[in-house]
């Protein structure tokens, strides 16, 4: 009877916490024009990057001159998702190694 009481609440911790982790989920997503809006408007951050990946979505960077930066990915139907946020972002400019040197 403990065990089965034990197992019922152990259940029940692990639906709240998908719940809240799927309400998590929903709220890094929002319409492209909103995300900008709020990276600029709220953190000053500006495009620093751009890339397709793979299924086509598109991947940028932006960042600001405090060094606060956020990655988003951006599907088809126009929705933009944050992957990924942090601090001291640096930009260094990268440039091919000579032939004959090791890269």
């Amino acid at each position: 009877m403990k065990s089965t009481i034990f197992a019922l609440s152990f259940g029940f911790v692990a639906l709240i916490l998908a719940v809240q982790n799927a309400h998590a989920a929903q709220a890094t997503c929002a319409p492209r024009a909103e995300v900008l809006r709020q990276l600029s408007e709220r953190y000053a951050e500006t495009r620093q990057s751009i890339g397709l990946a793979t299924n086509n979505p598109v991947i940028e960077t932006y960042a600001s001159p405090q060094g606060s930066w956020t990655i988003i990915v951006t599907i088809a139907s126009g929705e933009s998702c944050l992957v990924a946020t942090g601090e001291h972002f640096e930009s260094t400019a990268q440039t091919d190694a000579a032939k004959g040197e090791p890269a």
